[in-house]
């Protein structure tokens, strides 16, 4: 369904700048309050970054434990600032059913209480432990499939890059879902989507730019490629990657490129435009039309091995 005029208008309304971390954190958290919570089978664990407990939560398809099962490791988006395994809790229930793989959400720190590379050193130490089978589950690694939305889709695919530099470990897939991976959402930016879509869809260059100053510790971090996976220079040896992208959102162009650097680098790539979608529309219903196209396209993409 394409968005019409009176839609557009209530979307450029309800478009703004500006982060205020207190009260984004606090309408976030709101979604953990579900009136309409979906029961399924979760199990909580920690896994431990030097002194702190990374807290992981594991959403079973169904009633029976089984490490058998292939498994979704799943980093939440929000901005590097909200959200939450918590808040997250029907996506990843959802997700789990959907696609009958283990959920693995992980509970990385938050900026700027925690800036980079915190949360993503986070994500690496669970990601390593998991794919060691040092967790819980006895779980297959060729079987594991990183995953994240938007930030989340950031820190996956700098996971990959960083398995791949240190060696530790060698993810097998990738799904990023309209990731952020640049670090200029000025008018500078060389990338369409940002200019045209940067003002009116919800989510604006404005609001990236402030989530971009929180997370960093400092400007020399926007230069690290870990921080930007677009700065890389060598894209060899990744994992087969689905990339997601929404039709409206600033982030689109730089997802479809990173899809497209990863291809001429000699990678298995999949890259799919959702048309008509919004940032963020993951997280809607499982009946809605745009997450249920996506599930086609990542149980397709999870199939083929």
């Amino acid at each position: 369904m394409a968005i019409n005029k009176s839609m557009r208008k209530v979307l450029k309304a309800l478009s703004f700048d500006g982060i205020e971390v207190e009260a984004s954190r606090h309408l976030a958290n709101l979604k953990a309050i579900d009136p309409l919570k979906i029961f399924h089978k979760t199990i909580d664990y920690k896994i431990y970054n030097g002194d702190y407990e990374v807290p992981v939560r594991l959403y079973l398809p169904d009633e029976a434990v089984s490490g058998k099962l292939p498994v979704l490791l799943f980093f939440h988006g929000g901005g590097w600032v909200t959200e939450s395994i918590d808040n997250y809790e029907r996506i990843c229930a959802r997700m789990a059913a959907a696609t009958n793989h283990i959920v693995v959400s992980v509970g990385y720190r938050l900026a700027p209480e925690h800036p980079f590379p915190t949360g993503l050193n986070d994500c690496y130490v669970a990601a390593k432990e998991i794919y060691r089978n040092h967790f819980l589950l006895n779980m297959d690694p060729d079987k594991i499939t990183l995953i994240g939305d938007s930030a989340g889709g950031n820190l996956a695919a700098a996971v990959s890059l960083m398995a791949r530099d240190k060696g530790d470990f060698f993810p097998q897939r990738q799904i990023l879902i309209y990731p952020a991976l640049n670090n200029d959402y000025s008018e500078n930016s060389p990338y369409e989507s940002v200019k045209k879509c940067g003002s009116d869809y919800l989510l604006t260059a404005g609001k990236m730019r402030d989530y971009l100053n929180f997370y960093a510790s400092d400007e020399g971090d926007k230069e690290n490629k870990y921080f930007a996976p677009l700065l890389e220079t060598d894209y060899r040896n990744q994992p087969r990657t689905l990339i997601l992208t929404a039709e409206y959102d600033p982030l689109r162009d730089e997802g479809e490129e990173y899809g497209r650097r990863l291809k001429e680098a000699g990678n298995d790539v999949e890259i799919h435009r959702i048309p008509d979608a919004l940032h963020g529309y993951f997280a809607l219903g499982i009946r809605y039309y745009h997450v249920k196209e996506s599930f086609q396209i990542i149980n397709q993409f999870l199939g083929e091995d």
